[in-house]
């Protein structure tokens, strides 16, 4: 004997609760599919016909970085900077990185002689136009010259070049070593893992920027090409600041070392390369890719301090932190010539800015948990 349903208030309450929830589902299924999935409460099965198309895992990582405006912000940063830096030379080509404007103000020189009668008379003597310091922007020079009369311009462009490959170099530096160590520290623990923690923690401990200042003098003193010095002095940054790669590719293989299917692995008898490098590193990619991300507007930072300080990139080569160097000595330029070292100052935090927005919406896209 079928049983009638009975149409009470509460049964409506409950009727209105599974309807709001079957049309969240079809909300998020439908966001995720890429398709309108119908829903109801007899059948919450996802129809798959010939004209439903699934969406691979790549693309709904894509659809959700690229529904972050951040995301999307950072990457049209970071697109113009680099077309401006090296691009923008290409046309822009009336001065060069060290090209020097000697169209300045007459130069003149005084020379005492002596007339018929004995005596000394002081003649002035134009010896040619000089160089161009400090000139106000204009149309010859966009955004003015410099203490040394090179153009403003032209050497931020050269000087994001040098700045931007510098940060890519030594993330990718850190990021090699910290992978490797710390995939094998995870992956063997014991006695192996034991060692490259506590050479971790030592590095860690180490206050990285006296360092930077002593191996710069070092450099130095041993005459080192400029070409290399800056490249030199980050690669020995880079060797400082691994642990917390290591540490987090450690901790990630710890935790997945123990999962099922890397149990599967190790019954079946696959190889360690294949455990590795099939298994476990393509499951923790996503995390290293979020950290490297992060770490490339830290390094800008890192290259804009050492610059600075005058530890890194030297005149007349132009870095975005060199161009600011200037300030630390020359109290006018500071106060009265912003042209010289705000501009560079600007691409110094829209670098970072970018960086740090595109490495926030990939956490976020790799997130499965994260819901916007």
């Amino acid at each position: 004997m079928e049983e009638k349903e009975l149409n009470t208030p509460e049964t409506e309450v409950i009727k209105e609760k599974e309807r709001e929830v079957i049309d969240r589902a079809e909300t998020e299924i439908s966001g995720e599919m890429g398709v309108d999935v119908p829903l109801s409460p007899e059948n919450t099965e996802v129809p798959l016909d010939k004209n439903v198309r699934l969406m691979s895992p790549t693309r709904m990582l894509l659809r959700r970085f690229f529904r972050s405006k951040l995301s999307v912000i950072g990457i049209v940063i970071l697109a113009a900077l680099y077309v401006f830096s090296w691009f923008g030379p290409v046309v822009y080509r009336q001065w060069g990185e060290v090209d020097v404007d000697y169209n300045g103000a007459l130069e003149y020189t005084v020379n005492e002689v002596k007339d018929e009668d004995g005596n000394i008379i002081k003649q002035v003597v134009a010896t040619g136009k000089g160089i161009n310091v400090l000139a106000d922007p204009s149309f010859d020079h966009p955004l003015g010259t410099d203490e040394k009369g090179m153009d403003v311009f032209a050497r931020i462009m050269y000087g994001g070049r040098l700045s931007l490959t510098l940060s890519i170099f030594a993330v990718f530096l850190i990021s090699f070593i910290g992978v490797v160590l710390g995939g094998i520290a995870g992956y063997y623990g014991g006695v192996v893992d034991n060692i490259i923690m506590r050479i971790c923690d030592v590095l860690m401990c180490l206050p990285t920027l006296p360092l930077m200042l002593i191996i710069g003098v070092i450099l130095e003193e041993n005459h080192v090409p400029q070409e290399s010095y800056i490249y030199l002095l980050m690669g020995v940054l880079s060797i400082f600041s691994w642990p917390g790669m290591a540490r987090l590719v450690r901790g990630q293989i710890l935790f997945l070392r123990e999962q099922e299917y890397m149990v599967a692995a190790e019954a079946m008898g696959f190889s360690t390369k294949r455990k590795i490098f099939k298994h476990l590193i393509p499951n923790i990619l996503p995390q290293i890719l979020v950290s490297m991300t992060l770490s490339l507007g830290s390094m800008i930072l890192y290259e804009s301090t050492l610059s600075y300080l005058n530890l890194g990139v030297k005149t007349p080569y132009s870095s975005w932190g060199t161009m600011i160097e200037i300030i630390s000595r020359d109290k006018v330029v500071f106060e009265q010539h912003f042209n010289v070292w705000v501009p560079s100052g600007i691409c110094i935090v829209l670098a970072v800015l970018g960086f740090n927005f595109i490495g926030d919406g990939l956490r976020d896209a790799l997130d499965p948990k994260q819901r916007r």
